[in-house]
């Protein structure tokens, strides 16, 4: 997907050689007959042709990404992703990868217009990314966002903040990631509803920023994602 910022797609690193499993992901060409009738819109005629070799679930097979797009619109969950990009820090890349696992409502990149994607592994294509200059402008975005103001929880190990393992997360949410390092800026904290953060045992001060990003956007799915619809993908 082409993200709102305008600039135009970069090439992209393909997959590392895998040492083990399959030598290649994905279906060759559609076998037989195009499909037609109700729902065949979806597929894409040159997928079909030549194979869709996409790291996508099985469901999204010979579709188009347009229409993949469409159907994740239909079924996103009510939190968001914001993360501080004033480093062009690469964990930005791995946070949106986790913002398209767990299918989060938008990524919204703070700061610096441009980040490194190499992580994203193309899962940005696949999701709603907005750019905000300042934390003050996603806060403004956030407060008049459509159907009631997102609280905006910043994510750090703070003084005085709430435990995530013991906290009641909101369904509409936006959890703000600072720059791996510093953390949130102060301007961040300032801006933030309320910090969080996740418990460490061990001798490091911090954890990872894509990894804590990762236990936030799964604590919310143990609280608030359907799991019996059948519409969770376990691979």
């Amino acid at each position: 997907m082409v993200d709102e910022l305008g600039s135009p797609e970069e090439r992209r690193a393909p997959y590392d050689p895998m040492p083990h499993g399959q030598p290649e992901i994905g279906v060759g060409p559609w076998a037989g007959p195009r499909p037609v009738g109700p729902g065949s819109e979806v597929y894409d005629d040159a997928l079909l042709r030549d194979g869709d070799r996409r790291n996508v679930v099985d469901r999204y097979r010979y579709w188009s990404l347009e229409a993949i797009v469409a159907d994740l619109d239909q079924r996103r969950h009510g939190f968001h992703v914001a993360i501080e990009n004033w480093q062009h820090d690469f964990n930005i890349g791995t946070i949106v990868r986790s913002a398209n696992a767990f299918l989060a409502a938008e990524v919204h990149i703070v700061g610096n217009r441009r980040w490194n994607k190499r992580g994203a592994m193309v899962t940005d294509r696949y999701q709603h990314v907005r750019h905000h200059p300042t934390v003050e402008d996603l806060a403004a975005y956030l407060a008049a966002h459509e159907g009631g103001p997102v609280p905006l929880l910043g994510v750090d190990n703070l003084p005085g903040s709430d435990h995530l393992e013991t906290m009641e997360i909101p369904e509409r949410v936006c959890f703000l990631f600072g720059q791996e390092g510093p953390g949130l800026s102060d301007g961040a904290r300032v801006a933030c509803d309320a910090t969080f953060s996740i418990a460490q045992f061990g001798s490091t001060r911090s954890i990872n920023a894509s990894a804590a990003a990762a236990i936030a956007m799964h604590a919310w799915v143990r609280q608030h994602a359907d799991l019996g619809s059948g519409e969770a993908w376990r691979g």
